[in-house]
């Protein structure tokens, strides 16, 4: 993965420009994200845990199309490889990968809390 940097994290252009330039809606979006990104990101652990690849790729597949709202290419590319591993039902790297897209999308709602 590559090193996180800022417009890695959040490109607040990108996520204006998903949501017609509204920034009280970007700040609900971004709100709502911050609240659900944990129970997201708990049922991709659990699925990397039990090893249900269907339940990693749906999950992961949601979980990318939610945080590519906001530009947030490393957590994007992350969730993207867990539902590849998913949907191949290859997951010897899940777990690597699993930990990077936690760090990933704590540095995304970090930034999304002070945006």
């Amino acid at each position: 993965m590559s090193a996180q940097t800022p417009e890695n994290v959040f490109d607040r252009q990108v996520a204006l420009s998903r949501v017609g330039g509204d920034t009280q809606l970007l700040r609900e979006i971004a709100e709502l994200f911050i609240k659900e990104c944990p129970r997201a990101f708990a049922a991709i652990q659990e699925a990397v845990e039990n090893g249900d690849a269907a339940k990693l790729e749906s999950a992961a597949h949601a979980l990318k199309g939610s945080v590519a709202n906001f530009g947030a290419k490393d957590a994007v590319e992350a969730a993207f490889r867990l539902e590849q591993m998913g949907r191949s039902k290859k997951m010897s790297e899940a777990v690597d990968t699993l930990h990077a897209l936690e760090s990933a999308l704590s540095v995304v709602c970090a930034e999304l809390a002070t945006a």
